[in-house]
């Protein structure tokens, strides 16, 4: 064995091993103090790309369940304020059911009835201007699609999430076939003879039935009225006419091809085919027509864009072209009842040619609030909210009285209470089903996302954890192993240093 003094190689041995070591003792100790497994690049690589990806997952994870959260309290709160209106409107109906109790009531009354009846519309209008979520107003039509529409007989019935904004071109609404009322025309004359022959005349409705036999004193006029006023007792949802010639008109009040009737006669032809027979009414037929050139499906006279359209998809417009509604008041004289319908006669109405007629053009401007609920682009949900105010609640439906919104009503007469009774019904089913919209919403839309967020989290926080987390039992192992390992090779090195001064007993 050569002994050299120049160089200590067994030194600069133990002292690379005694780095090397020390470098693996302070990797140990860095795991164990910071928890991971993976502190910077130069420990995986690929690993470090993953679990931060990951990482900015559970980020994003994390802030849509604070927002979906927060979409519930808007959702919640959205709902408590209509179910305030809804309140309200239960007040008013009963309210239009004391103001009808004719047979009691004196004007004064009927003034009392009236005067509530504006002041919880004005309270249904401040509710819907006032209620907020923070500085978002939720009631006042900002957070849904409104429309308006040009052309005389065309009108904006409501939209969804899912149409488009028309910006300031619009929609064109093209008519191929305008709506029109299941009916019976007679196609004999209710002679004199006939009334005096003690006519029967029978209509059936939706289960009821009203019926009337003339008398000698009768002519066909009073045998006409008092066969209306059957229909009006029996409460069947048809009019009746007497046209030119004492032929006798039945129709349906509702526009479509869904609504229909029976009629019989005593007498061949003055209402049924076969004397003594019932006979089916013709079928009303409802609207057929395109909006933005896409295709529609028409029920009575609302139009509605089909699923699927690219820019009309749940978009609905009335089209009155065969009139706005119930056609003959309860009271006229029957001298004035074609006058009093304002129907325009069939040869006069514009002729639809084979592409459609152009009845004018809808505007939508979509508002929907929209909620960003996922952790990534385009991971959103969306509402519409519709207005709550008395103008908004209550359109489109046809009363005798011409009241067109919750905003017009008007208890003070018979039948104004009547038709407000019909307007705050059809108000009521508008707030229930929009509130029944916002809860199936919170329900099945956020409230169940939220629970997928939660889960999903929860498994990629366990997974980053795998990639990134150290297992403290096993570097502690490892510590333990380093530390022996350092002090091992302190000790040999301090036993190197030693080695060349055996070459001093040489010399000695």
């Amino acid at each position: 064995m050569s002994l050299r003094i120049n160089h200590n190689t067994s030194a600069l041995n133990s002292h690379r091993n005694l780095q090397a070591n020390q470098m693996r003792l302070g990797n140990t100790l860095e795991k164990l103090s910071s928890g991971l497994r993976i502190n910077r690049a130069s420990e995986g690589p690929a690993q470090l790309v993953i679990s931060e990806q990951m990482r900015a997952q559970i980020a994003g994870l994390n802030q849509a369940i604070d927002n979906s959260e927060t979409a519930v309290s808007l959702v919640q709160t959205t709902e408590a304020n209509m179910s305030e209106i809804n309140n309200l409107l239960v007040g008013i109906r009963q309210l239009a059911i004391h103001a009808a109790n004719e047979g009691v009531n004196d004007s004064v009354m009927l003034e009392a009835d009236q005067r509530e009846i504006e002041n919880a519309i004005e309270t249904i209008n401040r509710i819907a201007r006032q209620a907020q979520f923070g500085n978002k107003r939720l009631l006042d039509g900002s957070n849904g699609a409104s429309g308006t529409t040009t052309g005389d007989d065309l009108e904006f019935v409501g939209a969804t999430l899912k149409t488009g904004d028309s910006r300031e071109n619009g929609f064109d609404v093209k008519i191929t076939q305008t709506a029109t009322k299941a009916s019976v025309m007679g196609t004999t004359a209710l002679t004199p003879e006939v009334v005096a022959a003690g006519e029967t005349l029978t209509v059936i409705e939706n289960g009821k039935m009203a019926t009337y036999t003339s008398n000698a004193d009768d002519t066909a006029e009073t045998t006409v009225q008092n066969l209306r006023s059957e229909i009006e007792r029996k409460g069947l949802n048809v009019d009746i006419l007497l046209r030119e010639g004492n032929m006798i008109e039945v129709f349906h009040r509702e526009y479509g091809s869904e609504s229909d009737f029976q009629v019989s006669s005593s007498t061949a032809g003055v209402l049924s085919k076969n004397a003594g027979e019932i006979m089916i009414s013709d079928k009303g037929s409802d609207i057929k027509g395109t909006i933005n050139g896409e295709s529609a499906i028409g029920r009575g006279q609302v139009l509605t864009g089909v699923e699927g359209a690219a820019c009309v998809d749940g978009l609905s417009v009335r089209y009155y072209g065969e009139g706005k509604g119930i056609l003959v008041p309860p009271d006229c004289e029957v001298a004035d009842i074609e006058v009093e319908a304002g129907e325009e006669p069939v040869e006069q109405r514009p002729e639809i040619p084979e592409d459609g007629l152009s009845v004018g053009r809808v505007f939508v401007a979509q508002n929907a609030m929209r909620f960003q609920v996922g952790a990534n682009q385009n991971q959103t949900v969306g509402i519409s909210v519709k207005s709550a105010d008395a103008e908004s609640l209550g359109k489109g439906v046809a009363t005798r009285s011409g009241f067109q919104s919750l905003a017009d009503i008007d208890v003070r007469t018979f039948q104004g209470a009547q038709d407000t009774l019909k307007m705050v019904d059809t108000a009521i089913d508008q707030i229930t089903s929009d509130r029944g919209e916002l809860g199936a919403f919170q329900k099945n839309t956020l409230e169940a996302n939220l629970s997928n967020l939660r889960i999903a989290n929860e498994n990629l926080i366990s997974a980053e954890s795998i990639i990134r987390d150290v297992d403290m039992a096993k570097q502690m192992a490892e510590f333990t192993k380093n530390q022996i390992m350092t002090q091992s090779a302190t000790a040999m090195l301090a036993q190197s240093n030693q080695m060349p001064t055996n070459v001093l007993q040489l010399l000695g």
